[in-house]
């Protein structure tokens, strides 16, 4: 445990017993977050003048509990609340205009949001004509300017380290509550919320660092005891024990019952089952929430089912670097979990799309280790509708006619992200003889709990492991249990869940695993669940190979750069890489050969490009200088990227590859991708054709995608940001080091 708390950064005393115990740690006070302050106080305000609020929410378990937190608080400091959860089938995520009118109309006189609003604005405008205030508190990322709004209380307006940064909706309504209570002398009150806001943290898969993970940890002791009879009751149908939960109990057993109410239903009556004094009446909607979460059980079946005859009738589709598969039949509530089974069993981004009765696909991918779906997807932009999400995670909205050309633009953007991608490995976090296994072994690893994004559950290795015997497990065989035993004849009981018929290895092999414990008829046992599998190989004869030490020349902090690489320049065998500036000549890296030395004017924008030019040019000496081109900033890398096309449109009718444009740019490929889909996107070009790393464009239409551009620019700035980053660790990190790095 030790090991692994160095390992995760955690490296003096007082800082392990800050994470191992909420009783150390100091949260961090509301009003760090900007505009919380001037929140309160304008809900204070209306609840002392007796003004409507309205609690604007979202169906998933974040928005659920986020609306309950504050619809309780605000009735319990007086308030006249109303709330709106939007209904997935007929709303979607987000404000929309006629149900925000209704509810202005109804009597609101203050919208209040929570996990959702930042990217409102024209929402917010309508609200602001109304006369009605709107305060936004969300986690979701920012656009490029805030909503026109009274207060914006959002985590991602702190730095990136800040304890407060990871927060969920949830958290941040927590904080808001916290401040709420405070100002009505009622300062702690708000700790009677925590166990909502468990929920909502582990459902919303946050990053479990800082006051994300302090909350967490007090929310499961409170959760264990609720007073809620909405949860009691949910817990007991579940087939949990109160007393003994955690995180992964939230994960796979309260929030799926939670989430089938916002996917297949209207999650607007969660705020009473979860408030509720009428045990039969919380009974009564658990057993809805129980049946709402069979169909969806039911529901994913089948579709995953649909996807799989798909497959069947067109094998060709598992031909492409990413899955996208369409059917008019599927449920738009259900998609994205089929999807991610898919990526588990295909190794590869997937997209499932539920094609309207309009003509509208609606669809949810989910991606792999290496590929940034939401990135791969806004280089189609000028396809979609609308999309929108993270690394691992989208939903879009698209036409029915332009699938079939969005299948194959979107497996170009992947195969091009998955190969500079590195290979994915497993980190391993010890080694152990299977004798060391143990239930006082897991005792001791959950100290470390609670685990998810950012405190991963360990994973183990035991070397050199044989299968001895093995049997399926589950009604459809599923599941399978296997005996394995090591070199020292100790066995030991694994079980691979969702096992899918994978060929189990011959002979000797690693065993990674995670450990844990279950309850059975009162009996408390290990369980060890199956990872991964490595193959051992024989050992390889040992060949001693002549000495290939590359030379580093560092002129990194030269205050004459160019006096100093003087000697290089103009010598035979020597390739000067320099990339859009003028100070020198030199090539970029599409034009890079095989050279004695390599020159690193310019400083590159990403280990992959400088691992790419080292393999281009293989020296045997670096002269290593690091410039900073300049190309990092949002305008000027777009009036340069701006300016290439229109000269390959005058000159070249419009034929450009991407390396060409990323070396005049200075920038990753994936950058330049997304530069071009928000000039597409603003109608400036078209993307009428592309091939693995070739274009062809054309003229754009004139007309603006606002909505698409938006969306397309908060990811090329988040690219730009890690270019810059690179760059400055490029300038002064360890010379042997940074090229090790990129070998």
């Amino acid at each position: 445990m030790a090991e692994t708390l160095a390992r995760r950064g955690i490296t003096t005393v007082s800082a392990a017993r800050a994470f191992l115990n909420p009783d150390a740690y100091t949260p961090t006070p509301p009003e760090a977050l900007p505009d919380l302050e001037r929140a309160a106080a304008r809900l204070t305000e209306a609840i002392a003048r007796g003004e409507q609020i309205c609690v604007w929410g979202d169906f998933d378990v974040d928005g659920q509990t986020s609306t309950t937190l504050l619809v309780a608080t605000l009735r319990e400091l007086g308030g006249r609340v109303r709330y709106h959860i939007p209904v997935r089938a007929t709303e979607s995520h987000g404000i929309s205009l006629p149900h925000l009118a209704a509810e202005i109309d109804a009597g609101a006189e203050l919208v209040l949001t929570c996990d959702t609003g930042v990217s409102e604005d024209e929402a917010i405008a309508y609200a602001n004509e109304r006369g009605v205030p709107v305060i936004v508190t969300d986690h979701h990322e920012l656009p490029l300017a805030l909503p026109p709004a009274y207060a914006v209380v959002n985590p991602h307006r702190l730095p990136e380290a800040h304890p407060l940064a990871t927060l969920p909706g949830v958290g941040v309504a927590y904080k808001l509550a916290q401040a709420l209570y405070a100002l009505s002398g009622r300062e702690g009150e708000a700790a009677q919320h925590l166990d909502l806001v468990a929920l909502g943290i582990v459902a919303d898969v946050a990053m479990l660092q800082g006051d994300a993970r302090y909350l967490l940890q007090r929310g499961l002791l409170a959760l264990r005891e609720t007073r809620r009879l909405g949860l009691q009751a949910l817990i007991a149908s579940a087939g949990l024990q109160a007393a003994q939960l955690r995180e992964e109990d939230i994960g796979f057993g309260l929030a799926p019952r939670l989430n089938a109410l916002g996917r297949l239903g209207d999650a607007n009556v969660i705020v009473e089952f979860l408030t509720t004094d009428d045990l039969a009446r919380a009974r009564v909607l658990a057993a809805q929430l129980e049946g709402l979460n069979q169909q969806r059980k039911l529901l994913c079946t089948q579709v995953e089912q649909g996807a799989e005859a798909l497959l069947e009738r067109d094998p060709t589709l598992l031909e492409d670097a990413a899955l996208v598969l369409a059917h008019p039949g599927w449920p738009a509530g259900v998609i994205g979990i089929v999807a991610n089974r898919l990526v588990e069993r295909y190794d590869r981004p997937t997209v499932l799309i539920a094609l309207g009765e309009d003509g509208v696909g609606r669809g949810s991918a989910r991606s792999v280790e290496g590929c940034h779906i939401t990135e791969a997807i806004a280089e189609q932009a000028a396809l979609l509708r609308g999309f929108g999400g993270h690394a691992m995670a989208a939903g879009l909205a698209i036409d029915a006619e332009q699938i079939s050309r969005f299948r194959r633009r979107l497996s170009a953007a992947v195969l091009a992200q998955r190969g500079r991608a590195p290979e994915p490995t497993l980190q391993i976090d010890g080694y152990l003889p299977l004798e060391a296994l143990s239930l006082e072994l897991v005792a001791d690893l959950e100290r470390l709990a609670p685990f998810g994004p950012g405190n991963e559950p360990l994973t183990l290795a035991t070397r050199d492991v044989t299968i001895q015997h093995h049997s399926a497990l589950g009604r459809t065989g599923e599941h399978l249990q296997v005996v394995v035993e090591d070199a020292a004849g100790t066995s030991q009981r694994v079980v691979w869940w969702r096992w899918s018929g994978a060929p189990l290895p011959e002979g000797p092999f690693d065993l990674a695993y995670k450990v844990g414990m279950n309850s059975f008829r009162g009996a408390v046992n290990l369980q060890v669940q199956w990872v991964d599998a490595r193959v051992v190989a024989p050992p390889e004869p040992v060949v001693e190979a002549p000495s290939s030490r590359l030379v580093i020349e560092d002129f990194r902090q030269a205050v004459q750069p160019l006096a100093a690489v003087a000697p290089w320049l103009g010598r035979e065998d020597v390739q000067v890489w320099a990339e859009a500036q003028q100070e020198i000549a030199g090539l970029t890296r599409a034009q890079l050969t095989p050279a004695g030395t390599l020159v690193i004017w310019s400083a590159p924008p990403g280990p992959e490009v400088l691992q790419a030019a080292l393999v281009q040019v293989a020296p045997q000496r670096v002269v290593l200088v690091g410039v900073d081109p300049g190309m990092d900033a949002r305008d000027i890398f777009l009036k340069r990227l701006a300016g290439a096309v229109k000269y390959v449109l005058r000159t070249n009718g419009g034929q450009v590859s991407l390396a060409m444009l990323a070396g005049v740019t200075a920038q990753r490929e994936a950058t330049v991708r997304l530069g071009l889909a928000w000039l597409e996107a603003q109608g400036h070009i078209t993307i009428v054709e592309e091939s693995t790393g070739a274009l062809q464009l054309a003229p754009g239409s004139g007309q603006a995608n606002e909505t698409t551009s938006r969306q397309v620019m908060l990811l090329l700035r988040a690219a730009l940001a890690e270019a810059e980053a690179y760059r400055r660790y490029f300038v002064q990190a360890d010379a042997e080091r940074l090229l090790a790095e990129a070998d």
